[in-house]
C-alpha cells in the first residue's frame, strides 16, 4: 500500500455489531465513531431480544475478510465469544481488549482489524479511551509484519488441507 492509499483515521469505514447484551454499548460507540467522521455500518441487532453472537460476528468478519470495510468492532458479554467466531475468517485478526495497553498493542504489533469488547466488564470512560487509541494507533510493521505473514501462511496451508 502506497502512502497515498493509507486511510487516515477520519476516513475509515467501520462495521459494528453486538449481541443483545451489547446493544447499549454498541449505540454509544456508533455515535462516537460517527461524530469522529467515520462511516459506520451497524450490522445489528436492532433490539435487545436474545440473539446468537456468532450470527453477528459472521456479518462483520465477512465484511473485513472481503475488504468491504476497514475495521470491525464486535461486542458481547465478555467479548470472548465474538473474538473466537471472528477469528475463524481468513484475514481477520480479532482481539479482545480490556485496557488502553491491550488496545494499543493489538494495533501496533498485531495489526488487529476487529476489536472485541465486553459489554459488561468495562466502564464508559475506559471504552472511550480504548476506541480512541485503537482507531489512532498505526501498525509498526518490521518484525511484526514477518510474524503476521507466518499467520497468513498458516491460514493458507490450512485452507489447502481442507480442499
Amino acid at each position: 500500500m502506497s502512502p497515498d492509499e493509507i486511510k487516515t483515521e477520519s476516513e475509515m469505514n467501520i462495521a459494528i455489531a453486538s449481541d443483545h447484551r451489547g446493544i447499549s454499548l454498541k449505540s454509544r460507540i456508533l455515535e462516537k465513531l460517527t461524530n469522529l467522521g467515520h462511516q459506520v455500518i451497524d450490522y445489528g441487532p436492532g433490539d435487545q431480544e436474545s440473539v446468537d453472537y456468532p450470527d453477528f460476528a459472521i456479518k462483520v468478519s465477512e465484511a473485513v475478510a472481503h475488504g468491504e470495510i476497514d475495521r470491525g468492532i464486535l461486542i458481547c458479554g465478555t467479548g470472548m465469544g465474538m473474538c473466537i467466531a471472528a477469528n475463524k475468517f481468513k484475514g481477520v485478526r480479532a482481539t479482545v481488549c480490556h485496557d488502553e495497553v491491550t488496545a494499543e498493542m493489538s494495533r501496533r504489533h498485531n495489526n488487529a482489524n476487529v476489536l472485541c469488547l465486553s459489554a459488561e466488564l468495562l466502564g464508559e470512560q475506559l471504552v472511550d479511551r480504548m476506541i480512541d487509541i485503537w482507531m489512532q494507533t498505526e501498525f509498526e510493521g518490521g518484525r511484526h509484519a514477518r510474524r503476521l505473514q507466518k499467520i497468513s501462511e498458516l491460514e493458507n496451508t490450512q485452507e489447502e488441507q481442507l480442499q
